[in-house]
């Protein structure tokens, strides 16, 4: 049955009013909840379904040749195997280079460092003018040349240990070079076994898709998962219902992954509650979206609020959440891609700890302040630059962080180490819906993100390095998924393995890094995977962000953007009351950007001056033209991340400098207070500058307003 009817029928038949699971549902819920009568005849019937099921799959399923099994069993474990075997030689020759650095911390560090100590004891004594001076000095010198005899005695070890590895240096490469050669063999031989299973044409088929996807999921929930749900009345009977017969909608829950912690029937209750709330879900990719946020919500998501607002709500609402990315894509205000992304990609970006309003406002905060980051082309670093260029590495200023300010708010405004850096990276990334997720490495925190060209790592080292949350786990086999699923269609055939592998009772395993070995169709799934993957000719993405992981500015190029500064963009203008407004793009000093100085599109129409965070210090001037001589009153119209700021500026190159403090606008428009500068009559040169640790300011304009009785025609 076509879901969209089933759950129409669902609404109807009960008037249906959701109310959206709270924490104690959820605890209550993931306990499984005592069974009632009604819950125990529900449990019986899901797990008769299930029984049914397993028999039909039996009886349809493509039977394999034991000689065949035994003969991937026997590839598979010549593949381990081998990678043994590398991992044992590559132990032996990291021997080789311990050793080397060993005797070069001998020779270096100690003994070097020992025969600079007996200099400067050496000096100490032959200065020394008293008997305590000169006692203290030979104590001194003693101790440096008891150093030294300990460390000629360590490299005379050491070398004799790294002699007798490099001996045996040809014989460890030779051991490398074969067992590498046995695992590319042995790699071959199982991609071979598999192809030999005759699986293709078979999981080719989408004829059984519906029966194993409901398998599937009948496995993931439990019966007696399901039945509690279930017992709580007819309302939640019925989702249950709708949710089994409904072939299209199992199958694509299964594709994506399921619901979250098994939670179907609070998957189910968010998604009528969606459909009951907007009449545009229908229309994909909203539909796509509203299932990805009931799957990702079926266990609640906490919402990280201002710690000042201790009424907000605990957790995020899914049904406002969806809403939210709704509005958001029919205003155009998400990414060009986010129409085309699928249920399983929506699932990480609609995951967020954020408020609704806090989404809203990063993606007007990029926009105002940086909007380069958001029309690059270059999409490893869209929206995400942003921690490049202005999330400043280190904690020191982390104790100000205020308790108005939401969590992200507070990141742009003092910076962190690398945990806060990738948490507001991903944060921006999802504000403007790209899929992103977690990618700690052993002692750092890192993201991967969405590319249209495959995911790709930042913030960190590259794939191999790190771990990701859910099923699973190892970043590399998070990797091979996600180019497996680019692939189309064809990675149905490693859902109908997996799916068959539940049929056959087997534990579920989710990548070939995994800790679990996995057995026949799981193992079968992720060869297949592999062969998916090479036949697309699928590019992993080098990491980006690598060298600002843990530092405050990057040492590769960056691209700044270009930028058409007309006529227009550089007109000054008073008006009849000889109020000045000079744009922020008039400069005469620089006239182009520069790195540090950034004339960028505004948002607010015709351009802006941007003053980077990172790089050196750089003036900036305007030359014009005052209608009248006297004293005006100095505002500007900017975007600042973060406090304690200000710009200094100086009237036609006097030495004396007016402070022009920054208001802290938390990346929205805002004017600053004014400040008095005084002009002369026609041409005046106006020279803004900064000074100490700064953080970047954009700025629109500058307007001068003449002081009542104090300007003069003269």
């Amino acid at each position: 049955m076509n879901f969209t009817a089933s759950l129409t029928f669902a609404v109807a038949l009960t008037s249906l009013v959701v109310s959206l699971p709270s924490a104690s549902a959820a605890k209550k819920n993931a306990a499984q909840a005592t069974l009632t009568a009604t819950g125990k005849e529900l449990e019986a019937n899901y797990t008769q379904q299930m029984e049914t099921l397993k028999k039909e799959l039996t009886r349809a399923l493509p039977s394999v040749n034991s000689q065949k099994k035994t003969n991937l069993t026997a590839a598979r474990e010549a593949e381990s195997a081998a990678i043994k075997q590398i991992e044992e030689a590559r132990k032996r020759m990291g021997e080789i280079s311990s050793a080397k650095g060993l005797v070069g911390h001998a020779k270096g560090k100690w003994i070097g460092g020992a025969n600079k100590g007996i200099s400067s004891a050496e000096a100490k004594l032959k200065k020394a003018k008293t008997a305590a001076e000169r006692e203290e000095a030979k104590k001194e010198l003693a101790h440096w040349q008891q150093n030294k005899k300990d460390g000629e005695a360590a490299l005379e070890e050491r070398q004799a240990k790294l002699d007798a590895a490099l001996k045996n240096k040809q014989k460890y490469e030779k051991a490398l070079k074969d067992a590498e050669k046995t695992l590319a063999d042995s790699k071959a031989a199982t991609i071979a076994a598999v192809k030999n299973l005759g699986l293709t044409k078979q999981l080719s088929s989408n004829k059984l898709d519906a029966k194993l996807a409901r398998y599937s999921i009948l496995t993931e929930a439990t019966p007696a998962k399901l039945a509690a749900f279930a017992q709580q009345g007819g309302e939640q009977k019925d989702l249950i219902q709708s949710m089994l017969s409904a072939d299209d909608l199992l199958v694509e829950m299964a594709v994506a992954d399921g619901a979250k912690d098994g939670n179907y029937g609070p998957a189910m209750e968010i998604y009528s509650k969606i459909w009951k709330a907007s009449d545009k879900v229908g229309v994909s990719p909203l539909r796509r979206l509203a299932l990805a946020i009931s799957l990702e919500h079926a266990t609640p998501v906490k919402q990280r609020n201002a710690e000042a607002k201790e009424d907000a709500p605990e957790f995020v609402n899914p049904v406002k959440r969806y809403l939210h990315y709704e509005k958001a894509f029919l205003a155009g205000e998400l990414d060009p891609a986010f129409k085309n992304l699928t249920t399983w990609d929506y699932r990480m970006v609609v995951d967020g700890e954020e408020p609704d309003e806090i989404l809203t406002w990063g993606r007007e905060m990029l926009r105002n302040y940086r909007p380069d980051h958001v029309t690059t082309n270059d999409y490893r670093w869209r929206y995400v630059a942003l921690v490049r260029s202005d999330i400043k590495y280190g904690s020191q200023d982390n104790k100000y962080d205020k308790p108005d300010l939401q969590f992200f708010q507070n990141i742009l405004m003092n910076g962190g180490i690398c945990g806060r850096r990738a948490f507001i990276g991903r944060f921006i990334l999802r504000a403007f819906g790209i899929p992103t997720t977690a990618r700690p490495q052993r002692g750092h925190g890192a993201l991967v993100h969405w590319t249209p060209d495959g995911w790709v790592p930042c913030l960190g080292a590259g794939w191999g390095s790190g771990w990701t949350k859910g099923r699973y786990d190892r970043d590399q086999d998070f990797l091979a998924t996600t180019q497996a699923r680019a692939a189309g269609d064809a990675f149905m055939m490693v859902k109908r393995a997996q799916w068959i592998g539940d049929v056959a009772g087997e534990p579920r395993v989710y990548g070939l890094q995994s800790r679990t070995n996995p057995e026949f169709w799981y193992g079968a799934s992720l060869y297949l995977q592999k062969n998916v993957i090479a036949s697309a000719k699928a590019k992993t993405l080098a990491a980006v962000g690598t060298d600002i992981g843990e530092a405050n500015e990057t040492k590769e190029h960056v691209e700044i953007a270009k930028v058409k500064i007309t006529e227009k963009d550089r007109k000054v203008s008073a008006d009849k009351k000889g109020i000045i407004t000079i744009p922020a793009s008039a400069t005469s000093k620089p006239t182009r950007s520069t790195g540090k100085i950034l004339f960028l599109d505004s948002v607010l129409g015709g351009k802006q001056l941007h003053y980077s965070r990172t790089g050196g210090h750089q003036i900036f001037e305007y030359t014009f033209k005052a209608p009248a001589a006297g004293k005006y009153h100095l505002t500007a119209h900017v975007v600042t991340p973060s406090w304690r700021q200000n710009l200094f500026v100086s009237a036609n190159r006097t030495k004396d400098k007016v402070e022009l403090p920054l208001p802290h606008t938390v990346g929205l428009w805002e004017k600053t207070e004014a400040v008095v500068i005084e002009l002369t009559k026609g041409e005046n040169v106006l020279t803004f500058s900064r000074e100490g640790d700064v953080k970047g300011v954009t700025i629109k304009d500058f307007t001068l307003t003449p002081i009542s009785r104090q300007v003069t025609q003269r």
